[in-house]
């Protein structure tokens, strides 16, 4: 029995990708994705089938997994670079406060790049950030040269290599290729590479919070060769296209490698859907590979795990790529948790319908590890939705009725509500208005905004906007109705630079 087993306080490993759609899971039907360790987690844990990303772009979505908050108050509505973070309570802060050594390996995505946020420590590669990439106008302490630690272990055995030599673009959803170097030099086998030496050199004295932090399947889709070859000559399906979608496209936007609309030429959308998957598929070995050393080290039943993404991609359903709107492809995320050691009782091998959202991991994490949750934590802890109870038990336990996302993204900003079985989708610059029956189409295959069947559930979708924006500074309401045109910054003023 190790030291922590005998203190009964559990490590707490978060693992977390950047990208992935909620329904690339083989254990979620996916007809082509393969996730034989995923599922495991999933088949012996919880999967939560209606976990969302409020923000679905990186910056905002991680802030509410550092905070527990919502976007209103954490104050990132949009994607914006160099704001400084300067949250003074976070989840790896904490966890050290409460007696945990705390690492960080992979993707942090704050600002400054080595902003330690409350851990102890961050092996750091962000991945390619355009604002820290140009070399004029930005101080030498801030440039990826300095900052990327992946960056630099990559050149100790490749000299000269950057993160541009295989030509793709850190944006391009719809061009693909294989990986140019060994498997193990892949910046998602360097994630594990440095999380199992963190199993090394960790305090045995303590309990640990590891966030392993993938870039991957976030573009470049590069997979090893073996991945995209498990994929060559799988029977892809198209993507979904709604009644709504934009069927032409008179700009060819979907011939630019980094567009977020159009219509792709049929070939190199299937060859980027393929190595999409192939870059799961990769994440997941390697994941399967990380709990294989957690169980060398004694630790893996010691050990409370949560796995989901920080957002999806929409992978041209409906003609659309990359992420930030509130499609199901693109805010909708995968979240799996499990407890080899049986600490937290859960119901394994279930799945949660609650509707739940990135705001919930602090609570939960700090929750499993009996630290005290601040008050400035706006999300819950999820264990009550998956843990196992009496028979006698006929409620279920209380929950939120609905999330509120939204997005600053120029004209195509919106604000929405779902309960994970209806959506009501609003864009405050025109005015337009969506609604979705997910219960009957998941899809989102057909708008229903104008049927006069929906006409009541569209009104308590739309007074239940309005009530949730309320007081915003944008002015998006007065009360009783929604008002279009308002002007909308990616930050709120509060933490405005």
């Amino acid at each position: 029995m190790n030291r922590n087993e005998e203190r009964g306080r559990p490590n707490v490993l978060l693992i977390t990708v950047d990208q992935m759609r909620f329904d690339c899971l083989s254990i979620a039907g996916h007809p082509v994705v393969e996730t034989p360790n995923l599922d495991e987690l999933a088949r012996t844990g919880v999967r939560f089938s209606r976990a969302y990303s409020a923000t679905p772009t990186c910056v905002p979505a991680r802030a509410a997994i550092f905070t527990g908050q919502s976007q209103r108050t954490h104050g990132r509505v949009g994607y914006q670079d160099r704001v400084p973070w300067n949250y003074p309570v976070t989840l790896p802060g904490e966890l050290a406060k409460a007696g945990y050594h705390t690492q960080c390996i992979g993707k942090m995505h704050v600002y400054p790049a080595r902003n330690l946020m409350g851990f102890h420590n961050v092996v750091l590669h962000d991945g390619y950030l355009h604002h820290n990439r140009n070399f004029h106008g930005i101080p030498m302490q801030e440039h990826y040269d300095q900052v990327d630690d992946y960056l630099q272990w990559l050149r100790e055995r490749v000299p000269g290599a950057d993160l541009i030599d295989t030509g793709l673009d850190c944006n391009a959803s719809t061009v693909a290729r294989p990986w140019h170097l060994e498997e193990m030099k892949h910046p998602t086998n360097w994630v594990v590479t440095q999380s199992i030496d963190f199993l090394r050199r960790r305090d045995p004295g303590k309990p640990f919070f590891l966030w392993m932090s993938f870039v991957r399947p976030h573009p470049p889709f590069d997979p090893p060769q073996a991945y995209l070859d498990l994929y060559e000559d799988a029977d892809i399906p198209d993507p979904p296209v709604g009644d709504w979608a934009q069927g032409d496209d008179p700009a060819l936007e979907g011939l630019a490698p980094t567009t977020g609309k159009g219509l792709v030429p049929k070939r190199r959308l299937r060859r980027a859907m393929a190595a999409y998957y192939a870059l799961i598929t990769h994440l997941d070995h390697q994941i399967g590979r990380f709990l294989q050393a957690l169980n060398e080290y004694g630790e893996l039943h010691n050990t409370v795990i949560m796995f989901t993404s920080d957002h999806g991609e929409l992978l041209g359903d409906h003609h659309l790529f990359r992420k930030a709107l509130p499609y199901e492809g693109s805010a909708h995320v995968p979240l799996i948790v499990n407890d080899p050691g049986g600490r937290l009782h859960l119901k394994r091998g279930t799945v949660a319908d609650e509707v739940v959202e990135l705001r919930d991991i602090m609570p939960s994490l700090l929750d499993a590890a009996g630290v005290q949750i601040p008050e400035s934590v706006e999300g819950d802890s999820i264990w009550r939705l998956a843990a196992a109870r009496n028979d006698a038990d006929t409620a279920s336990p209380v929950w939120r009725s609905h999330l509120h996302g939204e997005h600053a993204y120029g004209h195509q900003s919106t604000q929405w509500v779902t309960d994970g079985t209806e959506k009501f989708i609003w864009y405050p610059q025109t005015g337009e208005e969506q609604f979705f029956n997910l219960a009957e189409d998941p899809m989102e295959l057909h708008n229903a905004i104008s049927d006069e069947a929906c006409r009541e559930r569209i009104d308590h979708w739309r007074s239940i906007l309005i009530r949730e924006l309320e007081g915003r500074e944008e002015g998006f309401t007065d009360g009783e109705r929604l008002i279009a045109g308002r002007k909308q910054a990616a930050v709120l003023s509060h933490i405005r630079a």
